[in-house]
């Protein structure tokens, strides 16, 4: 039982933990793009009116900066997630080589005992 309730209280403070770091990442990019959104606009003038979307190809260098989304802090994120998920799955895989070898043992010597009889 003990075992059990450690490991789900391990996977639910790892997903938090990812959520957490995503949601840091998303907010961090977000509030990047709007600040160099607003800080491109000088003092008191207005911001240029948003044109029309487009239907063809816009290479990433003509994009205005709002509208590129920052490809590091989603890579990070990712890789943090993987390596997370593999670790925990090798840890898992890990406590249960360890019981196994304990119920062997256990057979072992059982049978050690029933053979001495």
């Amino acid at each position: 039982m003990t075992d059990r309730h450690t490991r789900r209280t391990l996977i639910l403070l790892t997903v938090l933990a990812m959520v957490g770091l995503l949601q840091l990442t998303i907010t961090a990019s977000t509030e990047s793009a709007a600040t160099d959104a607003i800080g491109g606009a000088s003092g008191g003038a207005r911001a240029q009116p948003q044109q029309a979307a487009q239907d063809e190809f816009v290479p990433i260098g003509e994009l205005p900066p709002e509208e590129q989304l920052p490809a590091a802090p989603l890579l990070v994120t990712a890789y943090a997630f993987v390596w997370v998920a593999l670790i925990g799955y090798l840890w898992s895989i890990w406590r249960r080589v360890g019981r196994v070898e304990i119920e062997l043992a256990e057979v072992g010597r059982r049978l050690r005992k029933a053979q001495e009889r």
